[in-house]
């Protein structure tokens, strides 16, 4: 018996790989397992390592991207580091919104935003740690409030 926590995660990954589950809770037990698998796998790997954002990035968006009716749009913040401070994110968040207005379904990935406010090498301190923070909440904000009603908008942070 699943906890009501596993079921939203196992609810949230039909939800979002629905054109290869067909909405089967089985086969999204199947992607939430091997999605386990890999973060275990992820204990060895570097903190912020590329070649996994990458991969994950490319593989998100071949998924969404094949999908006529989804939108998809991947902001990768390592291209620019500037477009880490508010003004900028601001301005990278609107463009996205902008190009998925017009789908009811919809995925923004945000890459490289954590590394962005503490670089590798480099120690967490409060004041970078709020300003990831504010950045997440903002992020969060404005896209919630520049979508359409009943348009449903992920919302992906790597």
């Amino acid at each position: 018996m699943k906890t009501p926590s596993e079921l939203r995660r196992l609810h949230f990954i039909d939800a979002l790989f629905a054109r290869v589950t067909g909405h089967d809770l089985y086969l999204a037990e199947q992607i939430r397992a091997a999605i386990t698998t890999s973060l275990e796998e992820l204990d060895s790997r570097p903190p912020a390592d590329p070649d996994f954002t990458a991969a994950t990035a490319q593989l998100l968006s071949r998924l969404c991207e094949g999908q006529e009716d989804h939108g998809f749009h991947h902001w990768d913040v390592a291209e620019e580091p500037a477009d880490a401070t508010p003004l900028f994110t601001r301005a990278r968040v609107v463009k996205a919104m902008k190009g998925l207005a017009r789908f009811h379904e919809s995925t923004l990935l945000i890459t490289n935003l954590r590394p962005a406010h503490c670089p590798p090498r480099r120690r967490w301190t409060a004041r970078r740690r709020r300003e990831y923070d504010e950045a997440l909440l903002f992020i969060r904000e404005f896209a919630a409030s520049r979508s359409r009603a009943h348009a449903s908008v992920n919302i992906l942070f790597l």
